[in-house]
């Protein structure tokens, strides 16, 4: 097991069961779900993690398929495919980055100004994964926005727009702007890991072109913290 100030804790899974499933939307084409922090997108390789959301979506509904996922610690809107033709027209809005994404984060520390833009590459910190980096020489493109919502005594709350879905994202990017989100075990330490029960970042909001038609769709879950 690796040790050291960046190797990755534990993985301790331990998934939320109530609610076991949260349906937003669902009809012929797509199928909306709210994620609780806690639980895997999907499944890990060890049978322990075999509990996830596509799992528990495909107990409900068989025919959904996977389009993208957010991370266990993350809360939030997640869509999934009903069929193979809306699976594939979801894909490639997100490989054009067509579908706009919007986070709520509480971060450690008083943010300056009230609004910006990150622009720094990442890559897999390769000696302790799956822990992100900034790497400027092997780095791929990783832009987020952010602004401000409020601000507490000893944190900001913020709301963020990745423009490019690099993992870790958000997580890093706050890091590296020396305000890491409270509660992040992979990036925040000390008081600002200790600052939150749970990793304080939550997918809000998701606009998509329905696949049946190209209508514009937007979905919006209240962030719980």
């Amino acid at each position: 097991m690796r040790s050291g100030p960046n190797a990755p804790p534990p993985f301790d899974y331990r998934p939320p069961l109530d609610p076991w499933l949260t349906v937003l939307h669902q009809d012929e084409d797509i199928l909306v779900l709210d994620k609780p922090s806690g639980l895997l997108c999907v499944a890990g390789k060890p049978a322990s993690h075999g509990d996830c959301l596509e799992a528990r979506a495909k107990e409900r509904f068989p025919q959904s398929l996977l389009v993208h996922r957010i991370d266990r610690e993350t809360s939030g809107i997640v869509v999934m495919a009903m069929n193979k033709h809306a699976q594939r027209h979801l894909g490639l809005q997100f490989e054009k980055r067509k579908i706009s994404k919007t986070y709520v984060a509480r971060v450690w520390g008083q943010v300056e100004g009230e609004s910006g833009r990150i622009d720094l590459p990442l890559t897999t910190d390769a000696a302790n994964r799956p822990r992100q980096k900034v790497d400027f020489e092997n780095g791929r493109m990783a832009i987020t926005e952010w602004k401000v919502a409020g601000r507490e005594k000893s944190a900001t709350r913020l709301i963020l727009r990745p423009l490019t879905g690099r993992s870790h994202q958000l997580r890093v990017h706050m890091l590296s702007i020396c305000h890491p989100i409270l509660g992040d075990k992979f990036y925040s330490h000390g008081d600002a890991l200790n600052a939150a029960p749970r990793l304080q970042l939550h997918a809000e909001a998701l606009q998509l072109r329905h696949p049946a038609d190209g209508r514009p769709c937007l979905f919006r879950q209240e962030c719980p913290f």
